[in-house]
């Protein structure tokens, strides 16, 4: 299984986007999580399938209708990620 870390940028909070990554993984078949950010950001972690993450990455670049993202940053996260069994929101970090 494979992980990736997502940091999305722009518009991206107040506009739905952590509900809408939820249920985007979940449609692709990933656990993991999604938070706000401090900084106004949104911070994923996925696990799944590469293809599936590839996927869910190319959804972050778009987000819902209301998000306007100016940036994504994807990266391998530096720990294995613990196993988690459904994909949650979690709360702002």
């Amino acid at each position: 299984m494979a992980a990736l870390l997502l940091r999305i940028e722009g518009t991206v909070q107040g506009v739905g986007y952590r509900y809408a990554l939820q249920r985007e993984a979940g449609r692709l078949g990933l656990t993991g999580w999604v938070r706000n950010r401090r900084d106004g950001s949104v911070e994923s972690l996925a696990q799944g399938s590469a293809d599936a993450l590839e996927a869910l990455a190319a959804w972050a670049r778009r987000g819902p209708p209301a998000a306007r993202v100016s940036r994504v940053t994807a990266s391998v996260p530096a720990e294995e990620p613990g196993g988690r069994e459904s994909f949650d929101i979690l709360p702002t970090a």
